[in-house]
């Protein structure tokens, strides 16, 4: 039984916002496990924990305890981006929403999901990464997932385009943002 609140329906405007460092971290695992271990999908509190604690994959590295991981997957339910699931198994397990909260395609999701798992970087490393999760063949296959992720505003380019392009998501924090 899912005991959050539903995901939108198809259509719905999305309802992303700026999310803190360590929400956006479980949010990424949460997309990035579903793709590349869907056995191991929904997860416990632990393996989101296991996850956002990994050495490989993740900038910066993070080491969360289990209450701060508890904590962020009640913020992300509050929001809807993050549902609870029930019955399956004796541990709760969860889920993500990112599809409907981001208002993205499952690529989409991929390009987000490294973007929030590893912050900056360039159009190539991040083709490379999110093809881990969805083929991306080259980066003229990346450019117009770009120009839609652009259009929804939650990516955002930090050099102008062109060899070595830099981009970022735009789920930071204000003040992070700035930095950047």
């Amino acid at each position: 039984m899912d005991n959050s609140a539903s995901p939108e329906p198809p259509g719905a405007e999305p309802r992303w916002q700026p999310l803190a460092a360590v929400d956006r971290r479980v949010l990424g695992v949460l997309v990035e496990k579903a793709k590349t271990t869907p056995d191991g999908y929904p997860m416990s509190v632990k393996a989101v924990c296991t996850g956002s604690n990994q050495k490989s994959n993740r900038f910066p590295l993070m080491e969360l305890e289990p209450e701060d991981v508890e904590e962020s997957l009640d913020r992300l339910r509050q929001l809807g981006a993050v549902g609870m699931i029930e019955g399956h198994g004796r541990v709760t397990k969860y889920r993500h929403y990112a599809y409907e909260w981001l208002g993205v395609d499952k690529v989409e999701a991929a390009v987000m999901a490294e973007l929030l798992l590893r912050g900056t970087q360039t159009e190539g490393e991040l083709r490379g990464r999110a093809s881990r999760m969805e083929p991306i063949p080259d980066l003229a296959a990346l450019r117009p997932i770009f120009a839609g992720l652009k259009a929804k505003g939650l990516v955002l380019s930090v050099t102008p385009e062109g060899r070595g392009h830099v981009v970022t998501h735009a789920l930071h924090q204000p003040h992070e943002l700035e930095r950047i």
